[in-house]
């Protein structure tokens, strides 16, 4: 269901902007896809920094992702910035001026162009601007699934805080069910990295019984993903270490991430599609592959970030060795999500520790190119107001 929120002017739309975007932007430029008189979701970069920023590209890149909006006519543009505002000279005016041109030039209607600072916020598009107060900013409207949202877009994306005794518990499983999947399958080579950071468990000793539950869970992939949605953040350790374990195995992970984009059956046709696949990219059915890269039908955003907390937690309680896959789980769900600050977080915890890691590279690449998914660009909510 689509939530409208209504604007009556520039400081209503300020208000909107933290719920539109699902956080409170900081030192971030901003920008609104319109079409007619509503705007669709927003999308944010960092400011521009240093002499070596072209600006002309800056810009064209951010209208550029703009007009991958569907039907878009117009746009709003936000400089959020943590300084204070000059009225004689506005922070970062000539961004402002080569994006209204950029948009201009592109057929796009400018809807507003704002700056917010320290003390106040301004209009870059009045002859002579002033400073208003931020109290005029009402307060962001709450709608159902968006939390925190006074929160700036680099927080919530640290790892869980996870007690020792708890990451204990945790390794011994892994251990355990690594052992079992040994035992199941000596030749297994699936692995990005193998999991030598999981606690050793002795060989003379017996199989531990809950890993070989662990193993019967995972006999039907896809329904052991399904049933982990259920509860995220009550997954008991052996549950969590044979996560971990299948995220550490890039088939495995790519079954799970598909099908935590889009729904069981996909699971299934992923899976049979990794099972049948000889190393031949060509017989991989295009359809499947396309939702790694960000393609298809726009993903239900509550059952992402149900994944994301699995993720998550996977990496918190596991072994420093053994958590890069879920790391770069994580990552990509998170960049499914829009949230391409706390991607790079994750692709970071990931690099320190295996900086070859193959889709973790492939996914910085993407993200250092500023690329977002395409269903980012079709709009979850909107927000409503009179066009000047």
């Amino acid at each position: 269901m689509t939530t409208i929120l209504t604007a009556s002017g520039p400081a209503d739309l300020l208000g909107l902007i933290p719920t539109l975007a699902g956080f409170t932007p900081r030192e971030s430029f901003v920008l609104l896809p319109f079409t007619g008189s509503r705007a669709g979701g927003a999308l944010r970069a960092d400011l521009p920094k240093n002499d070596d920023v072209d600006l002309h590209e800056y810009a064209a890149t951010l209208v550029g992702m703009t007009c991958r909006v569907p039907s878009v006519d117009g746009l709003a543009a936000v400089i959020y910035t943590d300084d204070e505002i000059d009225p004689d000279a506005l922070p970062l005016a000539e961004v402002a001026d080569i994006t209204i041109a950029c948009a201009e030039s592109c057929g796009l209607r400018i809807v507003e162009v704002l700056c917010v600072g320290a003390d106040g916020w301004a209009n870059y598009l009045v002859t002579a601007p002033i400073v208003h107060d931020l109290a005029e900013i009402p307060e962001p409207p709450s709608v159902p699934g968006v939390v925190d949202i006074a929160a700036d877009q680099a927080a919530g994306g640290e790892l869980p805080t996870v007690d020792l005794a708890e990451k204990e518990r945790v390794a011994q499983a892994l251990a355990a069910v690594d052992q079992m999947f040994t035992a199941l399958m000596p030749n297994d080579e699936s692995a990005e990295e193998p999991l030598d950071g999981a606690r050793p468990v002795d060989a003379e000793s017996r199989l531990d019984p809950r890993a070989y539950l662990s193993a019967l869970a995972l006999d039907d992939l896809p329904q052991f993903l399904e049933d982990l949605l259920d509860s995220p953040e009550n997954i008991d350790p052996f549950a969590t270490a044979a996560l971990i374990w299948c995220l550490e195995r890039p088939p495995l992970r790519d079954v799970a991430l598909a099908q935590w984009a889009t729904d069981l059956p996909t699971g299934d046709e992923v899976l049979a599609a990794q099972l049948a696949f000889r190393g031949d990219i060509s017989t991989f059915p295009p359809h499947l592959g396309d939702i790694m890269l960000g393609q298809g039908p726009r993903p239900d955003a509550d059952r992402l970030r149900l994944a994301l907390t699995l993720a998550r937690n996977a990496a918190a309680r596991a072994p420093r060795a053994s958590r890069v896959g879920a790391l770069v789980a994580s990552a990509w769900l998170s960049w499914a999500l829009g949230r391409a600050t706390h991607a790079d977080h994750y692709l970071t915890l990931a690099h320190e520790i295996t900086p070859e890691h193959t889709f973790a590279a492939m996914l910085r690449t993407i993200i250092d190119a500023g690329m977002l998914p395409a269903w980012a660009f079709s709009a979850a909510g909107a927000a409503e107001q009179p066009t000047p």
